[in-house]
């Protein structure tokens, strides 16, 4: 019996009884798009001299933080809008839910929590960045009521389909988005409701803040990463170095080092109007005496390097491309300013919403609720999750990607199957010792003990959760394509 067919029925198993319609919450998930875990004001607080922008300020995210609980080592198992986002809904690793690449919709008949609530009993809406095919005409299965639009959508005067009516919304995106989704949250519901908000920023295309943060940050000293140089040396595969001057390369066309600073405060400005927005909400619920009973989660698809290991971008297994910022505010369960440690994964959301809601569990997740977190019981949680990035012949900056991660090491390898062993050695990190990833320890000899345990580590996580083999192609559509790398 594999590992996720054992969680599926344990989680049967110990399934509590379904709450009565009086104590189940509405559900309010806030969702970005290419947020680092670190652009929070409360974490840039704790990261002390660590910190790169000490005086970005998010104090309606911080509120979240400070009244209920933040998860500080949240995952994202692909990092890629996509395959993230579908695995948010379905509880499922990318490649069960076959949602493999930034063109494929979400599957109609695959499980997810919207479909689960909506079963149970709530009334569901999706407003604002869907991102996943390209068919805008396609009504969004488990949501009630739809408004969002094809691809990234614009910052400003994006055309929007709003339950099957094609319009263009004048206005910052940000805000044209969360006037929506307050105008729907005002409406008045027979039934509780879980609703979904997307954002654009701080995505790029390019990343364009509101007129009111375009300039804010003009004054503020922009310092590099510390490890904005690691892509070269160190035991480094070659391909981080030789990506280095492409679009997803801090030396490229998009974000040369010349702009540098404009691109880091671009990209917090976006996300200071994200911040006033979760203000907004959060107000709207407390005029309606409806804040406490609602479970507010505040998350995004995957994290995004700002120079970090030489890199603009996220697809690596890097910290910074796999690591998630995540709030949750829910007094009945989550204790005020209370911080989660244990490792946490963004297949965790769909059985965590269900269970919290008395809803029917997933039929066969990869994740598991994080409900016994909140009450502070760990017993039994993972020590270990593995991360895969499959290689994508539009974008052909980042290789094939497989990774293990425990609380302490992290092991990466880059299956082509190309036979340039040399282009894709290995990687081994001391997360501990290494926070930043910089010294690759592969080729010590002095840790190949540890190497050849990560390995076996990574193929039985990966066996566990029915993973095709690492040199198998697994995007139909680029199955004859080798990598560049």
């Amino acid at each position: 019996m594999t590992r996720s067919t054992f969680l599926a029925l344990a989680a049967l198993l110990v399934a509590a009884s379904p709450c009565s319609a009086a104590d189940r919450p509405n559900v309010l998930v806030i969702l970005t798009d290419d947020m680092r875990w670190d652009a929070l004001g409360v974490v840039q607080k704790e990261q002390g001299k660590a910190a790169l922008f000490p005086w970005f300020k998010t104090p309606n995210l911080d509120r979240l933080a400070n009244e209920g609980v933040r998860f500080s080592n949240v995952f994202c198992t692909t990092s890629l809008c996509s395959p993230s986002r579908a695995s948010f809904l379905s509880g499922q690793y990318a490649h069960r839910h076959k949602v493999l690449n930034n063109f494929t919709d979400y599957p109609n008949d695959l499980p997810s929590y919207p479909a689960g609530l909506r079963t149970a009993g709530y009334e569901t809406a999706y407003i604002g960045k869907w991102h996943m095919g390209e068919d805008d005409d396609r009504k969004r299965p488990g949501f009630d009521f739809w408004m969002s639009h094809k691809g990234q959508g614009n910052y400003f005067d994006t055309e929007f389909n709003v339950d099957g009516e094609r319009k263009v919304v004048k206005g910052y995106y940000t805000t044209v988005v969360t006037d929506a989704a307050i105008d729907w949250m005002k409406r008045k519901h027979e039934k509780p409701w879980m609703l979904v908000l997307g954002h654009k920023a701080p995505h790029g295309g390019p990343i364009t803040p509101e007129p009111k943060y375009e300039k804010a940050f003009d004054a503020e000293t922009i310092t590099k990463p510390a490890n904005a140089e690691a892509y070269k040396g160190g035991g480094k595969p070659k391909w981080l170095e030789e990506s280095f001057p492409t679009w997803h390369g801090l030396g490229g066309p998009l974000y040369g080092q010349k702009e540098y600073g404009k691109f880091v405060r671009a990209y917090l400005g976006t996300i200071a109007s994200v911040d006033d927005s979760v203000g907004r909400l959060y107000q709207t619920l407390k005029d309606a005496g409806q804040l406490d009973n609602t479970l507010i989660v505040f998350t995004t698809d995957n994290g995004f390097a700002i120079g970090d290991h030489g890199r603009v971008d996220k697809r690596t297994a890097y910290e910074e491309s796999l690591r998630l910022p995540m709030l949750v505010r829910y007094p009945p369960l989550a204790k005020a300013g209370t911080v989660v440690k244990e490792m946490v994964l963004s297949l965790d959301l769909a059985p965590t919403l269900l269970d919290v809601c008395g809803a029917k569990p997933l039929p066969n997740p990869d994740g598991r609720s994080w409900k016994p977190l909140l009450a502070g019981n760990a017993g039994g949680w993972r020590s270990a999750f593995f991360y895969q990035y499959n290689y994508e012949a539009q974008f052909p900056y980042t290789p094939n990607v497989r990774a293990v991660r425990t609380p302490d090491w992290k092991y990466i390898r880059y299956p082509h199957g190309d036979g340039k062993a040399d282009r894709h050695a290995a990687e081994l990190y001391d997360l501990k010792a290494d926070p930043l990833e910089m010294k690759n320890l592969a080729t010590e000899p002095a840790h190949a003990a540890k190497l050849k345990e990560l390995a076996e580590l990574l193929d039985r996580q990966m066996k566990d959760h029915d993973a095709l083999p690492d040199r198998m192609p697994i995007d139909e559509g680029i199955k004859n394509v080798l990598p560049k790398f």
